[in-house]
């Protein structure tokens, strides 16, 4: 089955997310996906380069991975913030300033250029007939997060005019799925910034005749 020229996913998909520059624990994550049955593509919903000491490394993988990637709010700063008009006023935005720019350096032009080009969101057909949009942040805003705290209000407010059947999204780190009425919003997860520390996840979604399994995995990093 295809919707237009998209061919529909009739195999398991595996999300990630908020990489944020630690190589080491996105190829742990990988190596568990590799060793997932029936996996069919490898989604990265943002955030993938500033924090961790391997921004390029994340990248080469990513690419000779042929994982598909969306813009999260750090990448699109790396590729667009003019720092020339940022303004330190302490010692730890001096810090974090310093890390921004080593982040660049590391990744270098070219690199910031493909980076610049991301999409902030991709359409993914279903073999049942449904749809995934995938996010960093929300549908209404690909940079705003949803989060598993907030209520189904805050939530539908973010869904936004044509959020698909299932919105996978990253940003807040934590794992989560909810339902608003009939549209599934599954929270990816972090890769290299779990709040639980020496933890990194992934999510599986798996597309049946009658439904779609969200199912949130757990590494441990060694």
């Amino acid at each position: 089955m295809t919707v237009g020229r998209l061919k529909a996913h009739s195999r398991t998909l595996a999300f990630i997310s908020d990489i944020h520059g630690h190589a080491a624990a996105l190829e742990q994550v990988l190596a568990e996906i590799a060793a997932q049955p029936d996996i069919g593509a490898i989604i990265a919903a943002g955030d993938h380069f500033l924090g961790g000491p391997d921004p390029m490394r994340v990248w080469q993988r990513l690419q000779s991975d042929k994982i598909q990637c969306v813009q999260g709010l750090s990448d699109q700063a790396l590729a667009g913030v003019d720092v020339s008009e940022v303004v330190v006023e302490d010692a730890v935005q001096a810090e974090r300033l310093q890390a921004f720019l080593d982040t660049r350096q590391a990744l270098g032009e070219l690199v910031l250029e493909r980076i610049r080009r991301l999409p902030r969101q991709l359409r993914l057909p279903l073999v049942n007939g449904a749809e995934v949009l995938v996010v960093h942040g929300s549908p209404a805003d690909p940079l705003q997060e949803m989060n598993h705290v907030m209520d189904d209000d805050e939530m539908n407010a973010l869904i936004g005019d044509d959020p698909a059947d299932v919105v996978v999204c990253g940003a807040s780190h934590i794992p989560f799925t909810r339902f608003i009425g009939e549209i599934m919003i599954a929270g990816v997860g972090s890769v290299g910034e779990a709040p639980e520390g020496a933890l990194a996840h992934y999510t599986l979604l798996r597309p049946y005749a009658d439904r779609n399994e969200v199912e949130h995995r757990y590494v441990n990093l060694s």
